[in-house]
């Protein structure tokens, strides 16, 4: 009797304790979850100041943020709809209304594609020409695409506009016309040889003041992803400080990174997804349960270069991140909401402002969202944004960049047309997947449930 109880008692010590450690280690894993922490942002609803001279924005197709703070974006004033620039004459690109020549409201009017603000949301400077202008000495683009501002304050522009309808299969693969609103004048042709001949086979170097400096490539000349002269409908752009290098998202039309000496515009090196020889062959539509690719879908959306030199490529309909050292090894490779069809999860890439560049905040403009990602084991940690029209919320979210405050600011193309601007508030514990929409805290109307 008094040896059973002795087991008995032993065993449930035994159980208690297995109870209380199973407890703790419980606990402990929901505090390690709690402490897990990335940062926090709130959208603010009043930047940027309303524009002078019923100045309105089209697609807004890129953002950069240069040496002072200040953020520049770029837009395509040919895409806004007839009735939304009733105050222009002769608005660009606008289906005709049977009254060309005719001023019919007082707004509005399309803006200038390049504009320049501070950080208080004011506008600076505005400048650019329209689509396929003969300006002096350069062509402007068919479709602008992408801005950058580098770091010797030089404003480069892309561009992926071409001439003729594209077959239905590259239409398909590229989503729907691609990152903002279909093919200026249609698409693009062939050679009896076959490489395609895209109008926009080039980039262009200004001042801030909107200057020419230099234009890599020429005007539909394009003959494919073995040209070293030409680049085939450019999505973005960068600058490499330490090597005074630019690199290319080459990208609607081509399907690989391309580098140039950023004075010279002479050719460096290219290549394709995993480091691979890219070639002109069409994919057709991505299919998230075939083996990846190897291949870069169009378009290859957007390069981002860390501070520890690896370059980061969106292969947006492919749903993928790829990395590489500058030389184009490649490193690895991530996937992002894989089963995303249409536009893809993969837009554009920016890092967050601390050293290390511990954060990076990616752009899907499919699913409505910005992801912040711990870029040392690309993990998703949060994700914050939503579809729709309001402060915080987004319409094909296209563009990111952040400044030397850690703040984001976000261009939508398609109906979109705005750039926002998303509040740093430090770093705080990832309590939510998904943190939806950002609103102020210290708003006056919050969000339902917050």
């Amino acid at each position: 009797m008094s040896r059973n109880w002795r087991i008995g008692a032993t065993f449930a010590a035994v159980l208690t304790a297995l109870g209380i450690g199973s407890a703790m280690l419980g606990r402990r894993s929901t505090v390690s979850a709690a402490t897990t922490q990335a940062p926090r942002f709130e959208v603010d609803p009043m930047w940027p100041k309303p524009l002078p001279h019923h100045w309105i924005m089209g697609n807004v197709i890129g953002v950069s943020v240069d040496a002072q703070d200040h953020i520049w974006i770029i837009h395509r004033p040919a895409t806004l709809e007839p009735m939304e620039v009733y105050a222009d004459p002769n608005p660009p690109g606008a289906k005709r209304r049977g009254t060309r020549g005719k001023v019919e409201a007082e707004c509005c009017v399309p803006a200038p594609p390049v504009l320049e603000f501070d950080e208080e949301g004011n506008l600076l400077r505005s400048w650019g020409g329209k689509d396929g202008q003969k300006m002096d000495g350069y062509d402007w683009p068919a479709e602008n695409h992408g801005i950058t501002v580098d770091y010797k304050g030089n404003v480069w522009i892309g561009g992926n506009g071409a001439r003729l309808t594209p077959p239905a299969d590259e239409m398909e693969a590229e989503g729907r016309g691609g990152g903002g609103g279909g093919f200026a004048g249609g698409g693009r042709g062939r050679g009896a040889s076959g490489p395609p001949l895209y109008h926009d086979s080039y980039i262009l170097k200004f001042t801030q003041d909107g200057k020419f400096l230099m234009q890599i490539g020429h005007e539909g000349a394009s003959k494919g992803d073995t040209d070293t002269e030409n680049v085939g409908r450019a999505a973005k752009i960068l600058i490499d400080p330490k090597t005074n290098e630019v690199y290319v998202a080459d990208g609607y039309g081509n399907h690989r990174v391309i580098v140039f000496d950023a004075d010279t515009g002479k050719y460096k090196r290219h290549w394709g997804a995993y480091g691979h020889a890219p070639d002109d062959s069409r994919l057709g539509p991505y299919n998230p349960n075939d083996p990846p690719a190897q291949q870069f879908r169009n378009p290859v959306h957007c390069v981002a270069l860390s501070n520890d030199s690896l370059l980061y490529v969106c292969d947006r309909p492919n749903d993928r991140i790829q990395i590489f050292k500058p030389d184009g090894t490649f490193v690895k490779e991530v996937f992002v909401a894989k089963n995303t069809l249409g536009d893809g999860s993969t837009w554009d890439i920016a890092f967050s402002k601390d050293p290390e560049q511990k954060y990076i905040y990616l752009a899907d403009g499919a699913n409505e969202k910005v992801y912040i990602i711990e870029r040392a084991t690309m993990k998703i940690l949060t994700s914050f944004g939503d579809g729709g029209r309001q402060p915080g919320e987004f319409y094909a979210v296209h563009s990111i960049a952040t400044d030397s405050k850690g703040d984001i600011f976000t261009t939508e193309t398609y109906r979109g047309q705005r750039i926002q601007k998303f509040v740093y508030k430090g770093l705080a514990p990832v309590t939510k997947t998904d943190e939806g929409v950002v609103w102020p805290k210290t708003a006056k109307s919050p969000l339902p449930g917050s």
